[in-house]
């Protein structure tokens, strides 16, 4: 059982901001700050704004740094967990084999891990959110990128070298749209927030969609978050276009059910806000390509958690590291 009298601290660090908590084993924040990381400005930078957010919400929580039992850190990357070194990230400019854990033990004074965002969100919504109470659990973010983590057997498989779950570089169309990774065809050049906003672009740019057109005279460049809006008001260009994504989505789940057999699949991720635009394409093309026996009984659920996912899955890290 959690005991409630411990408290943590936990950030999760992204490429635009960051969030830190302080909260007690059970999972009840106490505190929290969200700023901007401030990537651009260099690694120094960056552990700064960390420090100071983390402080901001011991000062919400009214408790002082030496209070804190440990603190976790939930970076982009595939993280060396076992060393608390991060690396490299896209999200991350000029990061290499960044000793993470070591540098932020050495600025707080406060026993640090570090592990992979999508692997902690993962953790924090089979422990607190929409997995709650499963023994197999799929957590996939769909945002800008395609991350994810999966529970097998109650715990976080992370893989030979923690870099398991990267669901958005599983080849959906050979002869696709080149990703980032080099690949071409992956799930993360189909279905991201990336992906989404690139269509939206080209409807605009075509004059297929009025609605984008003049919302991009408006607001600036089309966003996933813009054709949300556009299709809410009836733009049925920026509706086709989750539809589309979705049934790239749903192929991959369909896929996962295949090899993974789990009780629940949970979406997360700014795009995942999009709900029913997003999911029932990818849930009907999930439900007509998977396998009989692993699709009986799976749930595809949305994030119960969704900013604080990765933060309080750190928290779920450090209490149980400690049992």
């Amino acid at each position: 059982m959690a005991d409630s009298s411990r408290l943590y601290g936990a950030i999760d660090l992204g490429g635009t901001k960051l969030r830190s908590i302080v909260a007690d084993g059970s999972g009840r924040v106490l505190g929290d700050d969200i700023r901007r990381s401030r990537t651009e400005e260099g690694l120094e930078a960056v552990l700064d704004r960390m420090a100071e957010s983390l402080d901001a919400s011991l000062a919400k929580a009214g408790v002082e740094r030496r209070s804190l039992t440990g603190l976790g850190i939930a970076s982009p990357g595939a993280v060396d967990v076992v060393r608390g070194i991060v690396p490299s990230a896209p999200q991350l400019p000029d990061w290499q084999d960044v000793p993470l854990a070591r540098l932020l033990e050495e600025r707080l004074g406060l026993p640090t891990r570090v592990e992979n965002d999508a692997n902690a969100a993962a953790l924090g919504e089979h422990r607190f959110g929409a997995g709650r109470g499963s023994r197999h659990m799929l957590y996939i973010t769909v945002s800008t990128g395609v991350g994810g983590g999966i529970i097998i057997d109650g715990e976080l498989y992370s893989g030979k070298g923690g870099a398991a779950g990267e669901f958005g570089h599983v080849t959906i169309d050979v002869n696709g749209p080149p990703c980032g990774c080099g690949a071409n065809g992956c799930l993360e050049a189909l279905a991201s927030g990336t992906a989404i906003a690139k269509r939206g672009e080209e409807l605009a740019d075509s004059g297929e969609s009025e609605i984008l057109a003049r919302l991009r005279l408006e607001e600036g460049r089309v966003t996933a978050e813009m054709m949300e809006r556009a299709a809410k008001m009836g733009d049925a260009a920026s509706r086709e276009a989750f539809r589309e994504a979705g049934h790239y989505l749903g192929v991959a789940l369909a896929g996962f059910v295949n090899v993974f057999d789990p009780e629940v699949i949970v979406v997360g991720g700014g795009v995942a806000r999009a709900g029913d635009l997003l999911l029932d394409p990818a849930r009907a093309t999930m439900e007509s390509r998977a396998m009989a026996q692993p699709l009986k009984g799976v749930r595809l659920a949305l994030s119960e958690l969704g900013d604080f996912g990765g933060a309080l899955g750190m928290l779920a890290r450090l209490r149980e590291t400690e049992d």
